[in-house]
């Protein structure tokens, strides 16, 4: 139970519920002891009564009612302290599920790119439902019977000693190869249920792989094909799941067979000792097949509390994997001063840890406030990771500085630096929402007449409002219901609401006609003309009001200048200006 120990911590949290349901337990399992007490002094009257010569039949009557009424009495009150039990430590678990699932989404939010990178979402999402689910089963059912088995066999023991010690060691017998059983049985279910898990993350990586990618999938007539793949994958996952209920349903039988032993034990050697004068009262041996038949729903639940803890420990497992992983970018930053928005990258070289590849080398450059740079360059040329490094996304390392306002970029907290930056990225992410609510992404306090404004300014409100629930239009996944361009306006709206100092646009007009390009570059003139804005593309026509523009080759800088200095200059800029000006006349 090494991986389970991580739960401790929730188990000292919720401390006085957890003390307080093994209050009630303790309690519960005292007035359970009643009834069998109760049985077999009343066996002993009727057997009294028959050996008597001078029968009183009112009197036995009014015993045996005497004691009918509190045998009622105490299974009532055990079992309302029963429901109570329940009540308290179910809860808990709930409360812990409730902890650890947040705990685990905080945890996914702040680890790194590259986390992301090298895990599927499918495997992500499992873990925080269906392995949390079954930690929660250890949490609740499988402690909660615990502790009501172990009161239980100690309370009964204990009871069975006090009345005689022979027979109950004989009752006990069987105990040795139960723990035995347990034993073995225990470790075959932590290996089957742990491949189970793991074939249930691929299985759910594959599903949500399937249904986001379903346009490519229906575009290559491919839905047969990976069908059989979904076939073949369930057929494991139904392979492994039954292994393993083949192993648990090992438990039962056995439980119910030890379980008949002890009963057989208690009426063979209980008899023997009746008959030869050990024991002299008959009421004994009807105390000790309740006491055994108390013994059943522990005895066979244990088979049950073990397999859900060694699910647990699987489960945990999985899930300290990724509590254990640090992320990359660290939060030491503490500046929370307001960004103006002046950069300045110092001898900035980058090179990506899981592909080596140098994306960067000695990149120098100043924007000053309310300036705006274009970024150019071929694919590959090292311009978002320009923009990675400026965001944080990835850390520069070594002589390589960048500031903002003359301050490291590192001595800023993570959070307000991400907050005074607007971005808009290459490929738009837009969530199963309203484009009111995606657009509000940037700024929630938003007024309606704010939101109409950005998105006039994006030039898609003509957009809006040709859908007929217009900015109440529901979007599917990934924003599927639009088309590439309106995602990419939508995107433009999100970042111009959210108005900070930093606007970060990342070919963000790639999906757009060049004569909507022009209007929105010309409302951006407007918007963020105070404001320190970074534009990364392939159109010279969104580079060529910028007041610096940069080109970038193979991670360096070959080139930089104005609008008007660049096409006098033979190079990339010049050819790339002068292709697309041909372009747009040929049109």
């Amino acid at each position: 139970m090494k991986e389970l120990q991580y739960l401790n911590k929730y188990f000292i949290k919720y401390k006085y519920r957890f003390l307080f349901g093994i209050v009630i337990t303790i309690v519960a399992q005292i007035f359970a002891l009643y009834t069998p007490e109760l049985v077999g002094k009343s066996i002993s009257l009727i057997e009294t009564f028959l050996k008597s010569e001078n029968k009183d039949t009112a009197l036995l009557k009014n015993e045996l009612f005497k004691n009918i009424a509190l045998i009622i009495f105490c299974t009532l009150i055990a079992g309302f302290l029963t429901f109570l039990m329940r009540q308290t430590l179910i809860v808990m678990s709930r409360f812990v599920e409730f902890d650890l699932k947040n705990e685990i989404f905080n945890h996914y939010q702040n680890l790194s790119q590259n986390f992301y990178k090298k895990n599927r979402t499918g495997d992500l999402m499992n873990r925080i439902s269906e392995d949390v689910g079954k930690v929660r089963m250890y949490v609740g059912p499988a402690v909660m019977y615990t502790i009501n088995t172990i009161i239980r066999f100690a309370a009964i023991i204990i009871s069975m000693s006090a009345v005689n010690v022979k027979l109950t060691i004989y009752c006990l017998l069987p105990l040795p190869i139960l723990s035995y059983s347990i034993f073995v049985l225990s470790k075959r279910i932590n290996k089957k249920s742990t491949e189970y898990q793991e074939n249930l993350s691929t299985l759910s990586s594959f599903t949500q792989e399937f249904f986001s990618g379903i346009r490519v999938i229906k575009a290559y007539a491919l839905e047969n094909d990976r069908n059989n793949e979904f076939i073949k994958l369930s057929k494991i996952s139904k392979e492994k799941n039954l292994a393993l209920a083949k192993t648990n349903a090992l438990f039962g039988p056995l439980m119910i067979l030890l379980i008949g032993l002890s009963y057989l034990i208690v009426i063979f050697v209980g008899g023997q000792m009746y008959v030869n004068g050990e024991i002299k009262d008959i009421g004994v041996i009807a105390k000790f097949l309740l006491y055994i038949g108390m013994l059943v729903w522990p005895v066979a639940s244990f088979g049950w509390v073990s397999s859900l803890v060694q699910e647990a420990e699987a489960s945990q497992k999985r899930i300290n994997e990724f509590l254990t992983e640090q992320p990359e970018i660290q939060n030491i930053g503490t500046i929370t001063t307001p960004i103006e928005g002046k950069i300045t990258f110092e001898n900035v070289s980058y090179t990506y840890d899981d592909t080596n590849i140098k994306a960067l080398t000695d990149v120098s450059f100043t924007i000053n406030k309310g300036e705006t740079i274009a970024i150019l360059g071929k694919t590959g040329s090292g311009k978002s990771t320009i923009l990675s490094l400026l965001t944080r996304i990835h850390d520069v390392s070594g002589i390589s500085k960048i500031k903002i306002d003359g301050k490291d970029l590192a001595d800023y907290d993570l959070y307000h630096l991400r907050k005074s930056m607007s971005i808009v990225t290459q490929d738009p992410f837009l969530f199963s929402d309203s484009i009111k609510n995606n657009i509000k992404f940037g700024k929630e306090d938003a007024t309606d007449d704010e939101i109409i404004e950005a998105a006039k300014m994006a030039v898609v409100d003509d957009n809006i409002q040709l859908f007929t629930n217009k900015y109440d239009t529901i979007l599917g996944e990934r924003g599927i219901t639009l088309s590439g361009g309106q995602k990419q306006r939508v995107s433009i709206a999100r970042a111009i609401i959210k108005e900070a100092p930093i606007l970060i646009l990342d070919d963000c007009l790639s999906a757009v006609d060049t004569e909507t390009e022009e209007k929105i570059i010309n409302n951006f003139k407007l918007i963020f003309k105070d404001k320190t804005t970074i534009i990364v593309t392939h159109r010279a026509s969104a580079a060529k009001n910028a007041n610096k523009i940069i080109i970038l080759d193979e991670g360096k800088i070959v080139q930089q200048g104005t609008h008007n200095e660049l096409v006098k200059e033979e190079g990339f800029y010049k050819d790339l200006f002068i292709k697309q000006l041909s372009e747009k006349e040929n049109a």
